[in-house]
């Protein structure tokens, strides 16, 4: 499969997290209600979910939700900062990994680094990387993508950080493969919040990816 802006063939990762278009991030002190709100999330839609390294008991979160969701769905570790998290990671199940910073990590799957400046995106782009996330995007807003692909039409840029569920079509229009999103998604579900509130944000994300390609 080629990219969604006709550069090279994506690895199948990194392919499905950009045919889906939304990256589920968990992230709360502890991992002990992600298996819930995973579940919640996968019947809505959502087929990647990045499992945050700073939340306590990450690594077995990740491990049990391999073991509990079906092969469509993507499970990705987030905060990856050294090699020692890279490899703890995708020994834990991690099928790709994504950094808040641009760190030479050889993972051994796809590793998705962090830049928000025009010259570290495009290093990133020379370095390889499948997709590129750009940190913290909310502050940027969907112009800076737009502007930033003229020059820059190759880059697979996956914004994350205070993306609003109802700005993902102008993200998606303005040619993110995918967007990341947290806090606006998950809520409080994974610290002991309403499942039911969840099922309906996610409903809601998904619906706008849709409405954004339709």
């Amino acid at each position: 499969m080629t990219s969604l802006n006709g550069s090279v063939p994506l690895d199948p990762v990194s392919a499905a997290i950009a045919d889906s278009g939304l990256v589920a991030i968990l992230r709360a002190p502890s991992a002990t209600m992600f298996a819930a709100v995973a579940d919640v999330l996968v019947a809505a839609g959502v087929t990647a979910l990045e499992i945050t390294l700073t939340s306590e008991g990450a690594l077995e979160a990740i491990a049990g939700l391999c073991r509990q969701l079906p092969d469509t769905v993507r499970i990705g570790a987030g905060t990856i900062l050294t090699e020692d998290d890279a490899k703890a990671a995708v020994d834990a199940g991690a099928a790709f990994l994504v950094s808040p910073v641009s760190v030479p990590i050889a993972a051994g799957v796809p590793l998705y680094p962090g830049t928000f400046s025009p010259t570290e995106i495009y290093a990133a782009h020379r370095a390889g990387a499948p997709l590129i996330k750009l940190f913290p995007a909310g502050g940027l807003g969907p112009a800076y993508l737009k502007d930033l692909r003229g020059p820059l039409p190759d880059v697979r840029v996956l914004p994350t950080g205070g993306i609003a569920l109802d700005d993902i079509p102008q993200w998606l229009a303005a040619g993110a493969v995918a967007v990341g999103v947290g806090g606006p998604l998950i809520g409080d579900a994974a610290s002991g919040g309403s499942l039911t509130a969840l099922a309906a944000r996610a409903r809601h994300a998904v619906d706008a990816v849709r409405y954004a390609r339709s």
